[in-house]
């Protein structure tokens, strides 16, 4: 019969249920080294709060600012000064903006692993000045771009060498978008401290404030900039974001002494790979029925586990074999064991943790090339209808996505001023519905989005129609570009719900020390969309006459937007399944185990934040 051991490498037979104190001390550690870990945080917790706020949120609008003043009207910059035909700019646009979303995986196990996210966001943000220093100098110098060409007059292609120094430029900026994505929101998160065990922090009030600001950024980017780099040039149109970028620098800095810096835990990779091996080499063991005797050590565990444990959850049972006991594993109480074949339960709840979050990660990768449209397709659209205000002034075709900013920003308001309040009163839920909930609603009006486009691209085609314009790409067609504000507005909307949903659904559902690590699992879903969008791009492009590169108007349009439409019905009833099964992660507060017994075992579900 095998033999299984407690965290001491003792033999275990039995268990007293009623001594719930002695089981804590014997099953967690000593009460005083809990002691000297509050003493600790409660030093720290005197850092950080709301007065972190302006110096934080200054980094990442900054980055907003140049992301978006550039990704916005990059399209038209590609097309108009570079020459690139339709397709390829738009390939290109979703391309850069998947590397940008794909490059946080690397930020965050940088953050995570080695430098924290302190450090891994000044380093990012300077790499990512370089890249728009480039980039603005190749808009400056005119050996680095295609000599310009007039109305009907063939175009010259940007050469290789002047697409290397874009490509180059654009490279940087993804690399330094990488390290801050993925950590300014958590790190921002890190500055607010639970004082009650019962009442988790509000972190759903700072997600929704830290993306009304960003959503002020991007409205500046869509409106300002896009109008310097329409109708003064992208000199000072690329130039602008590279100065405030430098400025971001300098002011993240000189918030250095209020902040709460959390330091690295280790590898997150490592920590997972560690319990896969484990339990793939007790592969043939069999499976413990009371998870009380799988290996718990309080201390190895301290500094991956501020917040607290993670309990033992009921599914991916296999993987508990990487906590099991034997004697092979010659365990001691004074030893590290090898974690190559032994883990602790929160390990293996943290493995746990993260394969949970994948169906739901995967769900937002539909959304993603959904929202991808406005930067490529819809753009184009609006560039060939009426965008006059008044007979001297018409709107830059980027800005069209300000519609989508007004409509999230105003959502953002409304959800947390109106909604929240009221639906509190029947969920008794202090966010008012939980972020899967959330999730759905904007998942739901994202596949009203892309049904509206379609409808409005054949309106704006039978316009081109009835004016003989349909094999005049270059001409305005008389249809007012306010047409397309019901599908910007419901892409903001949507963004509003599940946008903010998704990343505050990372955040709370993983494990505290790899919380950059799944904001950057936010990004690669967007990254993944934007790819998504790429691929179905160039096989409708290749295999029919949807899109064509020289004019939309011959092309099919509406039948990609329903094409979409299509898929995002399937992705939500996919959702609807994931979220009907998910099992939250079930955490212990560390405040609670040193000695609160008023509050119960100290278990809270991370699904009540």
């Amino acid at each position: 019969m095998e033999k299984h051991s407690n965290m001491n490498g003792n033999e275990v037979e039995g268990r007293d249920n009623k001594s719930g104190n002695k089981e804590k001390n014997d099953s967690f550690g000593s009460s005083e080294n809990t002691a000297d870990q509050q003493s600790n945080r409660l030093v720290e917790d005197e850092k950080g709060g709301i007065k972190t706020m302006p110096f934080i949120i200054a980094n990442e609008i900054c980055e907003k600012l140049a992301m978006v003043g550039f990704s916005k009207n990059m399209v038209n910059y590609l097309t108009d000064q570079l020459h690139m035909p339709l397709t390829k700019a738009a390939n290109t646009v979703t391309n850069f903006s998947g590397t940008s979303s794909l490059t946080p995986l690397l930020g965050a196990f940088i953050a995570d692993s080695y430098a924290g996210k302190f450090w891994t966001i000044t380093f990012a943000t300077a790499i990512y000045l370089l890249g728009m220093i480039l980039l603005t100098l190749s808009a400056v110098l005119p050996k680095l771009g295609p000599p310009p060409c007039e109305g009907n007059q063939v175009c010259q292609e940007a050469s290789g060498g002047q697409l290397a120094v874009l490509y180059l430029s654009l490279l940087l900026a993804a690399i330094g978008s990488g390290g801050i994505r993925p950590c300014v929101a958590a790190f921002g998160a890190d500055q607010f401290v639970e004082e009650d065990p019962r009442h988790p922090k509000k972190t759903w009030v700072y997600f929704n404030w830290y993306f009304f600001a960003l959503g002020v950024s991007i409205l500046l980017a869509s409106t300002v900039l896009v109008y310097i780099q329409d109708n003064v040039g992208w000199s000072w149109g690329l130039g602008i974001p590279t100065i405030a970028m430098g400025l971001s620098i300098s002011i993240f800095l000189i918030g250095y002494p209020l902040y709460r810096n959390l330091d690295p835990a280790g590898s997150p990779y490592t920590r997972v790979l560690q319990v896969f091996v484990a339990a793939f080499r007790k592969r043939k063991l069999p499976l413990i029925s009371d998870p009380k005797f799988l290996y718990v050590n309080k201390e190895l565990d301290a500094s991956i586990s501020t917040d607290g444990l993670l309990h033992h959850t009921k599914q991916l049972k296999f993987l508990d074999k990487a906590a099991i006991v034997t004697e092979e594993d010659t365990l001691k109480s004074s030893e590290k064991p090898n974690l190559w074949r032994l883990n602790t339960v929160h390990r293996v709840e943290e493995l746990k943790s993260i394969l949970r979050m994948l169906p739901i990660w995967a769900a937002g990768i539909l959304f993603a090339t959904s929202s991808a449209q406005q930067n490529t397709f819809s753009l184009q659209q609006a560039k060939t209808m009426d965008r006059h205000l008044t007979k001297s002034f018409q709107i830059p075709s980027a800005s069209m996505s300000v519609f989508t900013m007004f409509s999230m920003l105003i959502t953002i308001v409304l959800y947390d001023r109106l909604l929240v309040p009221v639906a509190r009163k029947f969920t008794g839920i202090d966010r008012g519905i939980n972020f899967l909930h959330r999730m759905a609603i904007g998942f739901f009006i994202s596949i009203l989005a892309t049904l509206v486009a379609g409808f409005i691209e054949v309106k704006r085609k039978h316009a081109a129609l009835v004016n003989g314009l349909i094999d005049s790409p270059k001409s305005t067609i008389s249809i007012s570009v306010f047409w397309l504000v019901p599908q910007y507005s419901l892409h903001g909307i949507a963004e509003a719900f599940m946008v903010i949903g998704h990343l505050e659904f990372f955040y709370n559902q993983a494990p505290e020390s790899m919380r950059s690590t799944a904001a950057a699992l936010f990004w690669t879903s967007i990254s993944a969309g934007d790819y998504t969008s790429t691929l179905l791009v160039t096989l409708l492009h290749k295999y029919t006459n949807w899109l064509p590169n020289k004019n939309l108007n011959k092309g099919k349009l509406e039948y990609f937007y329903w094409l979409l439409t299509f898929l995002q019905v399937l992705n939500y009833v996919y959702y609807l399944i994931c979220a009907k099964f998910y099992t939250f992660k079930p955490l212990q507060s560390q405040r609670t185990e040193a000695g609160n017994d008023q509050y119960g075992e100290g278990v809270e579900l991370a699904s009540q934040v």
